[in-house]
């Protein structure tokens, strides 16, 4: 067996500082060379075993501190040197642990300097919120993940494609009539491409969706997806070999910074393509408003899933022909937001997405179940809201289901041409009251409330105490 070598130079200088000695009067004491105990604060020595035990029995130490394990220094390290700002600048483990080692203090103030820029660049992004709330634009920003940087960019447009929706329609009219959707496609990669579509089980291929092999021209789906997603993985596959220049040019007028971003992007367009190829803008639409935007119906009809049905209504935005304006958010189990549009674009501003007490949330605990509500914002905006879980790709007995949750929106005057809305309609229901973040709200004595909000001063009083976890004036 290897043995482990111990490299904790840095905490034995430090056991050295802190009793006020030096290195000749502690080498004495150990029983080594002052040369040799300098090597080993440097590092170029690594602590032997009859070494550890003399510092154990001359300083009363704990072995375990000298194992050289991860410290909490070293992780917060990690993560400011992951910041988007330091994205280039991100030094190995072992520079890392060097630091946090060497120079404790100075690790300390960085990840404290790091802290008060991120909490900046919060109430930064509060202060952007809450001037676009008031109808003032701003060009404040901060550094963002390329993801980030893709996510606001489609979330601040309308979620309408009009060069892909039509090339789109383009695609389908071309394909064979007669068989269903899968298969025509997989037939069409078959002839125009000589790409065959392969179904590999968990085990040889178990960490993607989807992989093109571009040696074999097959391309592999895992048994993981449902057969909507399936057809989903063809679709995007499909789209990228039929429209390459469209989704280009789109992606071009996006303007995204990086490289990665693009890459990002155009994953996101391909998505959208296939949504617009599964679900033909002219069939799907009037579908759509005879149904009453029925989700489970029109899933039902055209054979996909809720989740597709959710996404499509989201794109119904051509100017001559238009659906209901509606906005879509998909979060997960920890409130964690991975996707968001609008037909509009998402209205973050006035909507904003992030109150607790939408029905997104509530959704976990009643899966499959739509809940539909309407909910009003501090201004008096109101909204009609339906909510669903989504089932992920299907796991192995021996892993936890992945499960996120949609929530799909419009205005609540607009309610009545949806069965959703419809429902509701000879209840007397008060709607529920929300707000946009819990940091931009001003609603008093809220239980759901997580953060204190930003535009009050904090109320604080020895005698009274209020509902919230967070008092304010």
């Amino acid at each position: 067996m290897a043995e482990h070598k111990i490299f904790a130079g840095p905490r034995i200088r430090r056991i050295r500082n802190s009793k006020g000695l030096t290195q000749t009067a502690m080498a004495e004491e150990l029983g080594i060379s002052p040369s040799y105990l300098n090597l080993v604060e440097r590092n170029q020595r690594p602590l032997t075993v009859q070494l550890l035990l003399k510092l154990a029995s001359a300083y009363d130490l704990n072995l375990e501190e000298l194992k050289g394990e991860p410290s909490g220094s070293q992780n917060a390290l990690k993560e400011v040197f992951a910041d988007p700002l330091l994205a280039d600048e991100l030094p190995g483990n072992q520079e890392l642990l060097e630091v946090a080692e060497a120079a404790p203090n100075a690790a300390s103030g960085i990840v404290k300097l790091y802290k008060a820029y991120r909490e900046s660049q919060e109430r930064l992004s509060d202060l952007k919120d809450i001037l676009a709330r008031e109808g003032h634009t701003t060009s404040l920003s901060a550094a963002r993940l390329p993801a980030d940087e893709v996510r606001e960019k489609l979330e601040s447009r309308p979620n309408y494609f009009d060069p892909i929706e039509e090339k789109a329609s383009e695609f389908a009219a071309s394909l064979e009539g007669g068989t269903e959707l899968l298969g025509s496609l997989k037939e069409w990669l078959r002839k125009e491409h000589n790409i065959a579509v392969r179904l590999l089980p968990v085990h040889t291929m178990p960490l993607w969706r989807r992989r093109f092999d571009r040696h074999s021209m097959r391309l592999f789906l895992s048994e993981r997806l449902s057969p909507f997603d399936q057809l989903r993985e063809v679709a995007m596959e499909a789209c990228l070999l039929y429209m390459p220049e469209v989704i280009a040019q789109e992606l071009e007028r996006l303007q995204l910074a990086s490289d990665e971003a693009k890459r990002i992007a155009r994953f996101e367009l391909a998505r959208y393509a296939a949504h617009a190829l599964i679900l033909p803008y002219d069939a799907f639409l009037p579908a759509a408003q005879r149904a009453s935007y029925d989700i489970d119906v029109l899933r039902s009809r055209f054979s996909v899933s809720f989740e597709q049905v959710a996404n499509r209504l989201t794109m119904l935005q051509k100017p001559s022909h238009h659906g209901l304006p509606f906005f879509m958010l998909e979060v997960d189990h920890a409130g964690n937001r991975f996707r968001s549009a609008g037909s509009q674009g998402f209205p973050k501003a006035q909507f904003g997405g992030s109150c607790p007490k939408l029905p997104v949330h509530v959704a976990f605990s009643q899966p499959g179940q739509i809940l539909v509500e309407h909910v009003e914002m501090p201004d008096g905006n109101r909204f009609l809201v339906i909510a669903r879980t989504l089932e992920g790709p299907q796991g192995a007995f021996d892993e936890r289901v992945r499960r996120t949750a949609v929530l799909l929106g419009c205005p609540a005057d607009l309610a009545a041409e949806t069965v959703y809305g419809r429902s509701l309609a000879g209840e007397n229901l008060r709607p529920t009251p929300i707000g946009q973040a819990c940091r931009l709200c001003e609603r008093q004595g809220c239980l759901s409330r997580a953060e204190p909000p930003i535009t009050r001063p904090a109320g604080l009083d020895e005698f009274v105490s209020g509902l919230s976890a967070f008092d304010f004036r």
